[in-house]
């Protein structure tokens, strides 16, 4: 369950971070809303840091340390 978790969060940032950078948002153009958002430049800027917070959150994968016991 933590795995899929993670999985949901990480997509959410990525969709976020191609938010900030290009406008473009992932999740409404796969399900058939208005892909194309317009924000100002701190949101974008807010949305690009959120969005590389889960690349980073990619390496917890393979942290054991957090793992379900």
């Amino acid at each position: 369950m933590a795995k899929f978790a993670l999985t949901l969060v990480i997509i959410g940032a990525l969709n976020w971070l191609l938010v900030g950078l290009f406008q473009w948002d992932l999740v409404s153009a796969l399900l058939g809303g208005d892909s194309h958002r317009a924000s100002s430049g701190l949101s974008r800027i807010i949305y690009t840091v959120v969005g590389l917070c889960g690349i980073y959150c990619v390496r917890f994968y393979s942290d054991d340390r957090h793992s379900a016991r």
